[in-house]
C-alpha cells in the first residue's frame, strides 16, 4: 500500500515502506528511467534486502509511470537524484529509519543512489548502482548520431514502452542536457562504501564497458558481476533469480 508524500517541488511522491519482523537494517530501492516501484527487477532488488531482514523503501520517483506525480516529458537525472533524497530525508523522521543504510537502484537510478553515496559516505553501508549510467558523456556514446540529431531538433525522443505495452514515451531533449551534467567518475574516491555493480551481458544502453570504467575507480571493496545474455533490463526469471542471490550473498557479507 502506497503512503504519498510531498517532495521539494509539492508534487506527490508514491512510496512503499516494507518491514521485516528481524529489522537488520534498512534499504532504498529506486527505478530507472520510466520505470515504476512494482517492475519485476525492481521487486526483485527489494526481496534481496526483505528476505535479508532488512526493511525495505521503494518508491515512484515524480516524471515517470507509476503512482507520483509529474510528466514523463519533463524527466532529468536531477529530478531523479532530488526525489530519492527527498525520500530518504522524509524516513529520517520515521521509527523504522536506521543509518547507514543500504542503496540499490537500476540504471537512471543506479546514478542517483550512486550520487547519493558520494555526496554522503557517512549515511550508507553499502551501494548496488545496477546497469548504472556512469556518466552523460559516457550515456551518449550509446545513441546514434542521427538519432541524437533528431531528438535535438524535433525536441522529442519518442519511443515504445516496453513494461506497459502500446505506450508511447516521449522524452525531451532537456533531459540530455541535464544528463550531461553528471558524472559519478569525479567523485568515485567517496564511494569507499562495499559496492556492488551488475550488468546485462547485452546490455547497449549502459554497457559493460562502461561500467568497467566505474568499477577500476572505485577505492573500496567492491564487486562486479556481468549476466549472461541479459539486456538492460531484466525480465527473465533465470536472470532475476540469478541477481537475486547476488543480492542476498553481498548484504550477508556486510550485514551480520
Amino acid at each position: 500500500m502506497s503512503i504519498f508524500i510531498k517532495n521539494r517541488g509539492n508534487l506527490k511522491l508514491a512510496v512503499i515502506v516494507e518491514k521485516t519482523v528481524e529489522n537488520k537494517g534498512l534499504a532504498f530501492v529506486m527505478h530507472g528511467l520510466g520505470g515504476f516501484k512494482e517492475q519485476p527487477h525492481v521487486k526483485t532488488f527489494a526481496d534481496a534486502f526483505l528476505e535479508s531482514g532488512l526493511n525495505v523503501v521503494r518508491f515512484d520517483t515524480t516524471n515517470s509511470f507509476g503512482e507520483s506525480e509529474g510528466n514523463y516529458e519533463e524527466a532529468t537525472t536531477t529530478n531523479y537524484y532530488e526525489d530519492l533524497e527527498d525520500v530518504i530525508n522524509w524516513a529520517k523522521s520515521q521509527e523504522f529509519y536506521t543509518e547507514p543504510f543500504f542503496l540499490v537502484g537500476h540504471s537512471l537510478g543506479g546514478i542517483s543512489t550512486a550520487m547519493y553515496a558520494e555526496n554522503y559516505p557517512k549515511e550508507v553501508k553499502g551501494v548496488a548502482p545496477i546497469s548504472t549510467v556512469v556518466s552523460g558523456k559516457l550515456s551518449l556514446e550509446t545513441y546514434e548520431a542521427e538519432k541524437l540529431e533528431e531528438w535535438e531538433k524535433t525536441g522529442y525522443l519518442i519511443s515504445e514502452s516496453v513494461s506497459k505495452p502500446g505506450m508511447k514515451k516521449k522524452l525531451k531533449w532537456s533531459h540530455i542536457k541535464d544528463r550531461l551534467k553528471h558524472d559519478l567518475l569525479i567523485k568515485a574516491d567517496n564511494l569507499t562504501m562495499p559496492v556492488l555493480m551488475i550488468v546485462g551481458e547485452k546490455d547497449t544502453r549502459t554497457p559493460p564497458k562502461h561500467q568497467k570504467i566505474l568499477y577500476e575507480a572505485l577505492p573500496g571493496e567492491k564487486e562486479f558481476h556481468i549476466i549472461k545474455d541479459a539486456p538492460h533490463t531484466f525480465r527473465k526469471e533465470t536472470q532475476l533469480n540469478e541477481i537475486k542471490n547476488i543480492l542476498i550473498k553481498w548484504i550477508k557479507k556486510f550485514n551480520h
